[in-house]
């Protein structure tokens, strides 16, 4: 069964179909995508078959993908999750995007410790780790912020409108005292 989690402000869900559009505006949005190393999706077809993707990796514990809604209202403003994860190895990448018109305001932050605390206390990860470009000054400093460390760069590691990009490498550990 999928993890429904909840923080103050937030409802991280499940996505479904109906969520096409609101996936749909955040990934067609060049401002979204100037960091995340992906092409725009273009239509809801696309889209439908993502989610289907998510739902499958879901059930193969590859990944897990949220989206996340404020509580007071229907629809989501971004998505969130791990990828790359792996239950033998006990570790996965955090992955977060939210529309722009939210940004600024802590949703990321209270988003990504909700998942950190899952991904430790219900998926028993011992490493979240998370790959950032390195002019990605925002997402770099919530990562930090949070006490994500950072390990080094990978140079060329990304791809955004075929131009290659370097990315921060970061990781978080369980807080063992």
């Amino acid at each position: 069964m999928f993890p429904m989690l909840e923080s103050e402000r937030l409802v991280l869900r499940e996505l479904l179909e109906d969520d096409a559009q609101g996936i749909l505006n955040c990934f067609s949005n060049e401002d979204v995508l100037r960091y995340y190393g992906q092409k725009p999706l273009t239509d809801k077809e696309q889209v439908k078959n993502i989610i289907k993707n998510f739902s499958n990796n879901f059930k193969e514990k590859r990944g897990i993908k949220w989206g996340i809604e404020l509580k007071e209202t229907n629809g989501i403003i971004g998505t969130i999750g791990f990828q790359d994860w792996s239950s033998e190895h006990k570790r996965a990448e955090v992955a977060y995007a939210l529309l722009p018109e939210y940004w600024g305001k802590g949703y990321a932050s209270e988003a990504v410790l909700k998942v950190i605390s899952y991904g430790f206390n219900e998926l028993d990860l011992t490493r979240i780790g998370a790959i950032v470009f390195t002019e990605n000054t925002a997402s770099n400093m919530l990562l930090e912020r949070l006490g994500f460390e950072k390990e080094g760069i990978l140079r060329n590691y990304m791809y955004q409108n075929n131009v290659p990009y370097d990315t921060n490498v970061y990781s978080l550990l369980p807080n063992k005292s």
